[in-house]
């Protein structure tokens, strides 16, 4: 149906769950979002306010299809949500997408239109995808992509000190010259030292520095695109459906958010363990954009 038919009886019911910062940051592109979505279905307009009601409204969906408008945050909360409540391979789920545009990257990776209109009607006439998802042994999820990068520098390296205190900071240095070897390059510090092990074959261990460790799920197939990149520059590429890393502790990067320390952690592909509407095949294409 198209969506600006008016709905029928046997039309989806749409649980629509307006996210409170995409109508602070964009009302305009909110309120297009509801007539479209108005017009096509029988659609059930939630606004919470917080992160506690916007848990609710989804628990209290019934047999309403959920549809957030939001950016990637708000996408991921509600992934979360169905998955801890063991909910998430039951239904599918659309996404308009309002926000920044550094904040819409995953919506995009994953094959959203960018634009609300486009989002609307996908999330009307689309079709119905299953994706595969990265989940962890804490029960977090990622939805494309996970990276451990490099550490930051030490705090003595991020912000020169002035005056009075860069004095005495050039005679200590002075005379920690005198006395001891010079300090490890800045290049040397910047790697992790870690274990990495993808499907229980060992990429890199405790003994080979690492810059960087990326895991990306992609979208279907149940396996994960795994890169592992050596201070070398060697990088080593395998697939794999679990992989484990351990060793001092460390920060990684799940999709936008940034989550630990933790010492070890294993990430585990589910295979189409979610679903999401996008655009037809015929569209998909100009839609997705660049992938991960």
């Amino acid at each position: 149906m198209s969506a600006a038919e008016p709905p029928g009886d046997g039309d989806d019911q749409l649980l629509v769950v307006i996210d409170p910062a995409a109508r602070r940051n964009d009302g305009e592109s909110v309120r297009i979002a509801k007539d479209v979505l108005s017009a096509g279905s029988h659609a059930k307009i939630c606004l919470p306010d917080t992160p506690e009601e916007f848990a609710r409204a989804l628990s209290r969906r019934g047999s309403r299809r959920p549809v957030v408008v939001g950016d990637d945050h708000a996408l991921l909360r509600a992934v979360a949500q169905l998955h801890r409540e063991r909910e998430l391979a039951a239904g599918v789920l659309s996404l308009i997408p309002v926000g920044a545009a550094h904040a819409l990257e995953v919506a995009h990776a994953l094959g959203i239109p960018r634009g609300a209109v486009a989002a609307a009607r996908t999330a009307l006439d689309g079709v119905v995808r299953r994706l595969d998802l990265l989940v962890d042994d804490s029960d977090g999820v990622v939805l494309g992509r996970l990276r451990i990068p490099v550490p930051p520098p030490p705090p003595d390296a991020r912000s020169p000190h002035v005056g009075v205190t860069a004095v005495w900071d050039t005679c200590r240095s002075l005379m920690t010259s005198l006395v001891r070897p010079a300090p490890v390059a800045a290049a040397q510090l910047e790697t992790h030292r870690l274990r990495i092990e993808a499907d229980g074959v060992v990429l890199s261990d405790l003994d080979t520095p690492v810059r960087d460790l990326s895991v990306t799920s992609r979208g279907g197939g149940g396996l994960a695109d795994v890169v592992v990149r050596t201070a070398s520059g060697e990088d080593v590429t395998v697939e794999a459906e679990a992989v484990t890393v351990s060793g001092a502790d460390f920060r990684y990067r799940a999709d936008i958010r940034t989550a630990g320390p933790v010492r070890t952690r294993t990430w585990t592909v589910r295979p189409g363990a979610w679903s999401l509407m996008l655009p037809a095949p015929a569209s998909a294409d100009a839609a997705a954009g660049a992938r991960w």
